[in-house]
């Protein structure tokens, strides 16, 4: 073979190795339909990769997942209490701020109230209030109250949150108690309010109650207001209101696992997510708001002043942020399995 060949071979071998060459993979753990499809692919454009995305329905979903033993995820996005716990049993790493220069972006005012307030191990991600949604034309006589879900007239007509930390937080703030407390009578009290409410709901739902909301199967339900605001763009009869006595608020975090087989690829993830314009962009699409300064006032008009994703001061101040509970967390677990065994 000439020498002019042996080059051309050479450098024809080399191109197709480097065609056969796959693409790194970003493999993403974190609630269903939680980030704009098109930001996804344009990720995989800029950064030559593929994003591989599963979902779960709750933090303790999540939890229990990781427990078993489930390997290779390199984003997670868990509330920041669950992240706390993670955190505690040593299953996140600390994040590398070189990386991520994006993180200036971050609302301070947020930071001040988050448990990683230096953002260690976790960057927040998106912001929501846990409310109600209902249908105005078949609920006309609607207030904004947990006491809705002991209407048996909507008997089989309303859902509620299948996660501990949330209906049963609903329950407590029902009785004038914190989301968080680990008194036991006070759970034990909670815990009939939702065997009470019960008797009155379709299903405890995680997933499905928006589009059931939207297509009137449920008239009432019990959800997290991004997921309502989306169900609204489907029907627009739809309310959404947090209740008067107060509700939980959680804002999701994403995180880095110890064991991440992509960490360089999950920081550009975390601050791709957090340019200005993605993170506005990402808040139009899903109906959450993400705590980004910078963001903010690239939102639309209708996106800022609606209550169900910028959240306001006065009905802030009825709600909590869901905290870590620690070894009380027993005490929260026997009470719900009373109420999933119950009638």
């Amino acid at each position: 073979m000439s020498p002019a060949r042996t080059v051309l071979a050479i450098a024809l071998a080399a191109l197709a190795a480097g065609c056969g060459r796959p693409r790194p993979v970003l493999h993403v753990f974190t609630w269903a339909d939680y980030i704009k499809p098109e930001l996804v692919r344009r990720f995989e454009r800029e950064h030559g990769c593929r994003v591989v995305i599963d979902t779960f329905d709750s933090n303790e979903a999540l939890h229990a997942k990781l427990q078993a033993g489930a390997r290779g995820y390199d984003v997670l996005t868990p509330s920041s209490y669950m992240a706390a716990v993670l955190r505690r049993q040593g299953r996140l790493r600390d994040l590398d701020h070189a990386r991520l220069p994006n993180l200036r972006h971050v609302d301070p005012d947020h930071l001040r109230r988050a448990p990683d307030s230096e953002m260690v191990y976790s960057v927040p991600y998106m912001i929501t209030a846990t409310g109600i949604g209902w249908l105005a034309h078949r609920v006309p006589d609607a207030e904004p109250s947990w006491t809705l879900f002991d209407r048996s007239d909507l008997r089989g007509r309303m859902t509620l949150l299948n996660d501990m930390r949330e209906t049963l937080g609903a329950a407590l703030k029902l009785l004038g108690h914190s989301l968080n407390s680990t008194n036991e009578a006070e759970l034990a009290a909670a815990a009939d309010v939702v065997l009470r409410w019960k008797r009155n709901i379709a299903k405890f739902e995680n997933e499905q109650y928006k589009s059931g909301l939207a297509s009137e199967e449920f008239f009432v339900v019990h959800g997290y207001s991004g997921d309502i605001v989306q169900a609204m763009e489907s029907n627009a009869n739809i309310v959404f209101a947090v209740p008067r006595e107060g509700a939980p608020m959680s804002c999701d975090d994403l995180v880095i696992p110890v064991d991440a087989p992509n960490p360089e690829l999950a920081h550009a993830f975390i601050n791709f997510l957090h340019d200005p314009a993605v993170a506005a962009e990402n808040t139009e699409f899903i109906g959450y708001l993400c705590p980004n300064k910078d963001a903010l006032p690239l939102l639309s008009e209708d996106t800022r002043s609606n209550p169900a994703i910028v959240v306001p001061a006065e009905v802030r101040d009825r709600c909590e942020f869901i905290a870590d509970l620690g070894p009380a967390l027993s005490l929260w677990t026997r009470a719900w399995d009373r109420i999933k065994g119950g009638q």
